[in-house]
């Protein structure tokens, strides 16, 4: 199956359990971790990766992950510099990737939706525009996870 857009996408994304969710989640941010140096969201990043991890340890993920996002928005708006605004929504995403279970039929599209928001920083900052594939990589990235 070749995802074509996002309608697919959410389509196939629905279909996944929270634990494959996650999984794809982290995917989703490892393409786009280099923008945001901070430590707790790869750790976040991590975390979820795992195939079979706890409620507390998600919640420290969590925590840690939602630090790092509210400390990033706060640099980021401080100086209104893209990059760091970048680093903001990889954060966010990290964040999505932890998300609490009641909110695991959703935490794939927002983990994805928020890279490519840091992607669109990233080509603001460095004067490329707004035009990004990200969502296309993204749409690579489920059908090897489908077929795997």
């Amino acid at each position: 199956m070749a995802i074509k857009d996002d309608t697919e996408f959410q389509t196939a994304l629905s279909g996944l359990t929270p634990q494959q969710q996650r999984q794809l989640a982290a995917r989703f941010v490892d393409s786009v971790i280099n923008l945001c140096p901070d430590p707790r969201v790869k750790a976040a990043v991590n975390v979820a990766r795992q195939g079979d991890v706890s409620d507390a340890e998600l919640a420290m993920a969590r925590q840690n992950a939602k630090s790092a996002s509210v400390e990033s928005y706060t640099q980021c708006g401080k100086e209104a510099d893209w990059k760091s605004q970048a680093g903001h929504f990889v954060a966010l995403a990290a964040l999505a990737c932890v998300a609490s279970n009641e909110h695991a039929d959703t935490l794939a599209w927002d983990a994805a939706m928020n890279a490519r928001m840091a992607c669109t920083c990233e080509t603001i900052a460095e004067g490329k525009g707004t035009r990004n594939r990200e969502a296309e990589t993204q749409y690579r990235m489920l059908d090897e996870f489908l077929e795997s």
